[in-house]
């Protein structure tokens, strides 16, 4: 066992995982060389009873690993010895066509490829889950008042529904990030030595034709061996998904502290204990979502630095793709598995929100007195009386509607019943509920 494995599924699922894993890989290669052979049969470049060879020979159970690995930390890439037992296990009179027009680029991209498409559709699978629980809970809490809080401090209330809207908001955007990018990823590699498939002559397009049908991939117009621009953008989309859960995430560890609890991961006993302190219950999920993003975010770069290649095969760019990729997706499914996990179970203390609202004794709604006094004395001049009068409830500790009452400018225009009208929290609210449909209607019309 190693260090990593200790930790479990906190940096990455087990399924993403399997995605990334040397035997999936092995096998991923392995299903490029066996469409590679059928697609030269079906063109006529090879003998269909060796392409039917090569094909039942590649299942990545029959290979061994670590004489791969040994023998590619020798050559630089596992295409190499890969190809050579696959041309072992097919027999001498197929095995001499194992591979045939291609180069380890071909074969390494094209497999990453499949394993890139899997992996999108696993993430999206985990956001799309998150979506629907947002939304049930935005419309459950939609009109749930609590305060809003810019700079940390208490501004102007809103409602927990409006907090749930403005996490699931660009959720739906990732979703379509995430399916371009699995689109845009979603394309064969086939050139041969530098691109051109002069080693197959006329029929090297017919080839890479037949190989993007058979593997279900799009045929580009020429070959990316250089350009690496669909595994960058398909990183900075998982990035992308990953900021805004981060928001999420930082969001929740603000509201679950003591001082404020509000909201509160799903807990079971022992979740988020501390080794010393019985009663700690830290926001476990919450932290590694964030763990997650800044994992990702280093890794980003690397994927944008492999776009700078040198002619048709990069001195090192490139190679910096199987390092980053698999590292980058299997934190981005942790991040979105502890995002919806997040979502289904924390527990909200909607009593508690409206006892913060109190906490300063109406000044949170200041903005709606001084609003409505402006009407008659204009915005300056509202604007410091209100201001004043919270001054001195401040300094004072008195009531602020005390306070408004006692300045002959606004009792004269207002009584205490009108006060006390203007400083309820859930009379301004504002344009919160509105939010929350529009987001909510989006998702219908979607």
């Amino acid at each position: 066992m190693t260090g990593g494995e200790i930790f479990g599924e906190l940096y990455g699922t087990a399924a993403m995982r399997a995605v990334w894993s040397a035997r999936r890989s092995v096998a991923a290669m392995l299903a490029v060389e066996a469409a590679l052979a059928r697609a030269e049969a079906r063109v006529g470049v090879i003998p269909q009873t060796a392409a039917d060879a090569i094909s039942a020979a590649a299942d990545a159970d029959r290979f061994d690993l670590d004489a791969i690995a040994a023998r590619a930390n020798v050559v630089g890439y596992p295409v190499v010895p890969l190809t050579k037992q696959l041309a072992q296990h097919a027999g001498p009179d197929a095995g001499r066509y194992v591979h045939w027009g291609a180069t380890t680029q071909d074969i390494l991209d094209t497999a990453t490829v499949l394993q890139a498409r899997e992996a999108l559709a696993l993430l999206e699978t985990d956001v799309r889950d998150t979506i629907d629980v947002l939304a049930a809970r935005a419309r459950q809490h939609r009109d749930d008042v609590m305060a809003g809080r810019t700079h940390l401090q208490h501004a102007l209330p809103v409602t927990f529904g409006y907090v749930c809207a403005l996490w699931l908001a660009p959720l739906p955007d990732h979703v379509e990030r995430l399916r371009t990018a699995r689109e845009r990823v979603r394309i064969v590699q086939f050139g041969g030595a530098v691109g051109t498939l002069a080693a197959l002559g006329a029929r090297g397009r017919d080839v890479a034709a037949a190989l993007a049908d058979e593997l279900g991939l799009r045929l580009p117009d020429a070959p990316w061996h250089a350009d690496r621009s669909a595994f960058a953008e398909a990183a900075c989309a998982v990035a992308l998904l990953c900021g805004s859960l981060a928001k999420f995430a930082t969001d929740v560890v603000l509201l679950m502290q003591t001082e404020v609890g509000e909201v509160f991961e799903p807990h079971a006993p022992g979740r988020g204990g501390s080794s010393t302190m019985p009663q700690k219950r830290n926001p476990i999920a919450s932290e590694y979502i964030l763990a997650a993003t800044r994992g990702i975010d280093a890794l980003v770069p690397l994927l944008l630095g492999a776009m700078a290649g040198d002619h048709q095969r990069s001195t090192g760019p490139w190679q910096t793709e199987p390092l980053a990729l698999p590292q980058l997706f299997v934190l981005a499914s942790a991040a979105c598995a502890h995002a919806l996990a997040l979502a289904r179970g924390m527990t909200v203390d909607v009593a508690r929100m409206r006892r913060n609202l109190d906490l300063t004794g109406g000044l949170i709604v200041s903005e709606a007195v001084s609003a409505a006094l402006a009407e008659t004395l204009g915005h300056e001049r509202a604007h410091a009386l209100v201001e004043a009068a919270a001054s001195t409830a401040l300094a004072s500790n008195r009531p602020f509607t005390d306070v408004l009452a006692d300045m002959p400018e606004i009792a004269e225009r207002f009584d205490r019943a009108d006060l006390e009208r203007l400083l309820d929290p859930a009379r301004y609210t504002g344009d919160a509920g509105a939010v929350v449909d529009r987001v909510l209607a989006r998702l219908s019309e979607g």
